[in-house]
């Protein structure tokens, strides 16, 4: 089995050199265009006023379908945006306000 090439990228922003890592700007995109979802804006929004809920919470507060809500919460669950807990039949989910912060950095970083 060949080994995979890992692909590096230097960005230059000034005299400052950035080394993007193929694998981990992979990483950041799934985040980005995660969050970056109107529909996925207005639960992270939700999940922040309340702490936790169930898809059926959120379903009935956004007024959309449990079917699309169970898909949109899944790719924010991919990305590391929100944690789940289950709770009997239930499964609960709150944000990962720690990848939030990290988020936040890269983009100020990536912004600077």
């Amino acid at each position: 089995m060949a080994k995979s090439k890992i692909e590096v990228y230097n960005l230059k922003n000034g005299e400052q050199e950035i080394k993007l890592v193929y694998p981990e700007l992979r990483k950041v995109v799934l985040i980005l265009r995660a969050i970056g979802h109107d529909l996925r804006k207005r639960m992270i929004d939700l999940l922040r006023e309340n702490d936790q809920m169930n898809v059926t919470d959120i379903y009935v507060k956004l007024r959309i379908e449990q079917s699309v809500a169970s898909q949109h919460l899944a790719i924010l669950r991919k990305a590391g945006i929100v944690l789940t807990k289950r709770n009997g039949k239930f499964i609960n989910y709150t944000l990962n306000n720690q990848r939030l912060s990290e988020v936040s950095v890269l983009i100020d970083n990536l912004a600077a």
